[in-house]
């Protein structure tokens, strides 16, 4: 399911209008500028190869900062068993409105190294140092 598919309110209806390019018309709503954190949890995340990733269980918003902190994706496990949480810098993602979903530019293996969490024990994400590697695991290598 996308966002499109979660739109309660219609915010993302084109309502007839054309589009300009590639994914919804943002004349009749907020559109892919400005979105709704409930249409969004659910939605798939794929990497730059079209490689299914999993999909966003939860968005965590930093409080004092005013901001989107990290989107929590599930990733890997059997009908339900053995699913892993990551928690990815939403500056990782980018919302590919053509597709209805997220990119994430990372490789499948990759992720499955990634420093995860199990659903029932969560980390404490306000801790710096967590944060740091977190953010540091997803930041794009500089190139030589």
């Amino acid at each position: 399911m996308n966002y499109e598919d979660r739109d309660t309110y219609g915010m993302y209806k084109t309502r007839g209008a054309s589009s300009p390019g590639p994914g919804p018309n943002t004349a009749q709503g907020p559109g892919p500028s400005l979105m709704g954190a409930d249409t969004l949890v659910g939605n798939s995340v794929c990497n730059e190869h079209g490689e299914a990733l999993g999909d966003i269980k939860e968005i965590m918003l930093d409080v004092r900062a005013g901001r989107v902190g990290y989107a929590v994706l599930s990733f890997g496990g059997f009908l339900g068993m053995g699913k892993k949480l990551f928690a990815v810098p939403w500056q990782a993602l980018k919302l590919d409105t053509e597709n209805k979903c997220f990119v994430l530019d990372v490789d499948k293996d990759r992720l499955k190294n990634a420093p995860g969490f199990d659903p029932d024990h969560w980390p404490d994400m306000a801790d710096q140092a967590w944060a740091q590697a977190i953010d540091a695991y997803y930041r794009p290598s500089d190139p030589l």
